[in-house]
């Protein structure tokens, strides 16, 4: 058990240390992104009847997105550099390989996200001008969201790392899995942002909650079979 333990966080460690150092997977996705913000903002125009309903669904958009894009580029980092199948052959179980991956990115994707939101709710008119927003809900559901999000993507990144079109693939075999995870995080930041905390609240961050362990579970078991 500590031995998985310590690999999970040496995992983790490195693609932070990685992350942090290049910057690359960063500002590409933050890029992303905000490009995908801007564009849905300019498309609805400027009207705040149509802007502030789409706030939610634009942001969980946009960071969908990201996480597929956060979640390939950490496994073809490892591929370019020849040390996926060294990690692969560590001797300890695979399934601590997939969740020290997905920790890191979970990081990564949280990171995004404290800047996306508040931004994304901001230019789509639903923050900002006096408007009380219940930060601490939507910080909960911001977790739980991110955590869906970035364990489907790890598994799927996992999938799609030696396929050719590896980049079109993975958000088209992610797809599936994340819809639920962007589902539920929708109607819990929208029904915050237009009446605060209540009893629907609750049941989607239940269900998103419920999700996160089930993905991670099942992932986690699954693994080996996807790096074979």
């Amino acid at each position: 058990m500590n031995e998985g333990w310590q690999q999970i966080l040496t995992v983790a460690r490195k693609d932070a240390r990685l992350a942090g150092r290049t910057r690359d997977t960063l500002l590409a996705t933050a890029f992303y992104a905000a490009l995908v913000l801007l564009v849905l903002g300019l498309a609805l125009g400027p009207d705040d009847a149509r802007l502030k309903p789409a706030a939610a669904g634009a942001v969980w958009a946009a960071l969908a997105l990201s996480s597929a894009i956060a979640s390939g580029r950490a496994f073809a980092q490892e591929q370019e550099a020849g040390a996926l199948e060294q990690l692969t052959l560590y001797p300890g179980p695979h399934g601590a390989l997939y969740l020290g991956k997905w920790l890191g990115s979970w990081l990564q994707l949280l990171l995004l996200t404290i800047g996306a939101l508040p931004l994304g709710l901001l230019l789509f008119g639903a923050a900002g001008g006096g408007q009380a927003l219940p930060w601490p809900a939507l910080l909960l559901t911001a977790l739980l969201g991110v955590t869906g999000l970035s364990a489907s993507s790890t598994f799927y990144a996992a999938i799609t790392v030696n396929l050719r079109a590896r980049e079109a693939l993975l958000p088209a075999l992610a797809f599936p899995l994340l819809v639920p995870v962007v589902l539920a995080s929708v109607k819990a930041t929208g029904l915050l942002i237009s009446g605060g905390w209540s009893s629907e609240v609750a049941g989607w961050l239940g269900f998103l909650a419920a999700f996160d362990v089930g993905t991670l579970v099942v992932c986690t078991l699954l693994f080996p079979f996807a790096v074979e």
